[in-house]
């Protein structure tokens, strides 16, 4: 009997060991990291590399843990802008460079799938065309009912350039912005400056609901628009003419009163889907004259009633830090926030848009997204010599600038509906952020835009993967997640 007890007992151990023995070899299996790296000299351009192996295995360096149980926002989408210069700009090109172009920027199997993108309602700073609005009126004559709306500006070259984007990917997703209301709304009559008249707070959401409706029946849905771009501006009191283009100011208590008591109610009343995002303006956190700053959307967000229409707040980069996205979102913590006009440039523009991911952005759309060698079209007074894509005056050839492979480390990667996942480790100069995908891959993105290489460990799950980067570049790892 006792050998028998024995036996088993023994029997029982080894059991165990070989239990422990074999979750150790699970846990030890490598897994393949896929690698694709930029270098600001262009010699590597969102080149796919050899793959890396994550394993057990001691770090080499600092280390940058993933770990993608801790879980932040859900993104919709990624991209820039169609407003008029770029669309003219495309409109210039022979359709099969225009094509490709297309291809490249929204397409993701031969582009970086841009997927999210922002169009004007009516004219922004940047179009090479007179100012316009949908209905443009002679001076003392109005139009409350939309009798003369029209979007047939739009049918030059924006509404074909739209549609053949979105026919190149039908998960393009739009959302639009007004720079300013038709002039005979506003005190002082002119597109350029000045404020919405309250009379016609009702007329000026009619507008905006037959524009939605107008677009859609283009085939074109809009998912979402925002009541004003850069509510705290108004260039009609600039004095020097040249910083003069359609703009209106909203105080933040009109923006409330707008979409509380109009604009929400009747895209309701006529069974419009179209999302409302507020404010579209910079993430200062102290207000300015012209920068209203987060206490523009925490006035309008903590009206009961006006809330109720509210999908998200709409973010730009040009005063304060893209932690007051983050102040914002403590205050407001299920209202989405998206970070709707603000391009970057260069290997430390890459830096730049993690930490806007980083700070709870769900949406990121660079402006501008193509300008001839001279900048043009521009009737703004913001100079801009580069933006993703370049037009070659002389062959109406397309030039992909770094920037262009920079944004295709986040874009073509991160699918919507990616969740951000947490990535923390001290590397000195170097941004990071990682994401997991609904197809259950994670993407880890790092940019290094100092001079000096940088050497580190990503791991996750105990599974370990050197990485080195050179001097101003960029990598996006994604591998697949699995837990040992």
């Amino acid at each position: 009997m006792r050998l028998s007890i024995h036996v088993l007992l023994r029997s029982t151990c080894l059991l165990a060991l070989a239990t422990v023995a074999a979750v150790a070899a699970k846990a030890a299996e490598p897994i393949d990291v896929s690698v694709w790296r930029t270098t600001a000299d262009l010699s590597k351009r969102l080149t796919a590399e050899a793959p890396l192996r994550m394993a057990e295995s001691e770090p080499q360096g600092a280390v940058i843990e993933v770990d993608a149980s801790l879980r932040f926002q859900k993104l919709l989408g990624l991209g820039s802008s169609l407003e008029a210069t770029t669309c003219s700009n495309l409109w210039r090109m022979t359709p099969r460079e225009r094509g490709r172009v297309l291809d490249a920027l929204v397409d993701p199997d031969r582009g970086i799938g841009m997927n999210l993108m922002r169009i004007c309602i009516g004219s922004s700073d940047f179009t090479g065309d007179p100012w316009y609005s949908y209905d443009d009126l002679p001076a003392g004559e109005t139009d409350p009912g939309m009798q003369r709306f029209s979007i047939a500006k739009d049918r030059r070259y924006i509404l074909p350039v739209v549609k053949e984007a979105r026919k190149k990917n039908a998960k393009l997703l739009f959302f639009a912005s007004p720079w300013s209301p038709p002039a005979w709304m506003k005190s002082g009559g002119v597109l350029t400056g000045g404020s919405l008249l309250p009379q016609h707070y009702a007329a000026y959401a009619l507008y905006l609901a037959r524009f939605i409706e107008a677009y859609r029946d283009e085939g074109i849905p809009l998912y979402a628009i925002t009541v004003q771009n850069e509510p705290g501006v108004d260039r009609a009191k600039a004095k020097d003419p040249k910083w003069r283009y359609p703009s209106c100011r909203w105080t933040r208590e009109q923006e409330r009163d707008f979409i509380r008591d109009h604009l929400g109610p009747l895209l309701r009343y006529r069974g419009l889907a179209t999302r409302i995002w507020c404010y579209d303006h910079n993430y200062n956190v102290e207000a300015t004259d012209e920068d209203p700053g987060i206490g523009h959307p925490r006035l309008i967000l903590s009206d009961p009633r006006a809330a109720t229409f509210v999908d998200g707040v709409g973010f730009h980069e040009y005063q304060g830090q893209p932690e007051g996205m983050t102040q914002f979102h403590r205050e407001f913590p299920s209202t989405p926030i998206h970070f709707t006009e603000g391009s970057v440039f260069g290997v430390g523009g890459a830096a730049e848009l993690v930490a806007r991911l980083r700070n709870w952005a769900s949406s990121y759309n660079a402006w501008v997204s193509m300008l001839d060698e001279q900048g043009r079209p521009n009737n703004g007074p913001f100079p801009a010599t580069s933006a993703i894509v370049r037009l070659h005056s002389e062959n109406l050839r397309a030039e992909y600038l770094l920037e262009y492979y920079a944004y295709g480390h986040f874009m073509k990667f991160l699918q919507r509906g990616a969740v951000r996942v947490s990535s923390e480790g001290p590397v000195r100069g170097l941004s990071h952020v990682a994401f997991r995908n609904p197809d259950g891959n994670v993407v880890f993105v790092a940019v290094n835009p100092g001079k000096d290489a940088v050497r580190f460990s990503v791991r996750t799950n105990r599974r370990t993967t050197p990485v080195a980067m050179p001097p101003e570049s960029l990598v996006t790892l994604r591998w697949r997640e699995s837990k040992p």
